[in-house]
């Protein structure tokens, strides 16, 4: 069941990235998905275990609110690093 909510949040966080970055038109759904699994991770690393803030630390710990934050603001990341790569547009 916890890998069923990875996919559903990675998703939610994904497709919200991809709209604050205006990529959406060109990913579809298995990109969010792993985007917002992978933007969430880097998230949880960057800013949980490296710089010890608070509530990145905190969100790694499951389905919250603070998690969909954070997956989303390590996408938008992943996004931005995946444009500057031009792999994205």
């Amino acid at each position: 069941m916890g890998f069923i909510i990875t996919i559903l949040v990675g998703a939610l966080c994904g497709w919200l990235a991809s709209l604050i970055m205006k990529t959406d038109a060109q990913q579809g759904a298995v990109a969010n998905i792993l985007i917002g699994i992978v933007g969430a991770l880097l998230a949880q690393f960057l800013f949980g275990n490296l710089l010890n803030i608070g509530g990145a630390a905190a969100a790694g710990g499951g389905f919250s609110f603070w998690s969909i934050i954070w997956g989303v603001v390590g996408s938008i990341i992943l996004i931005a690093v995946l444009k500057a790569l031009k792999v994205l547009r």
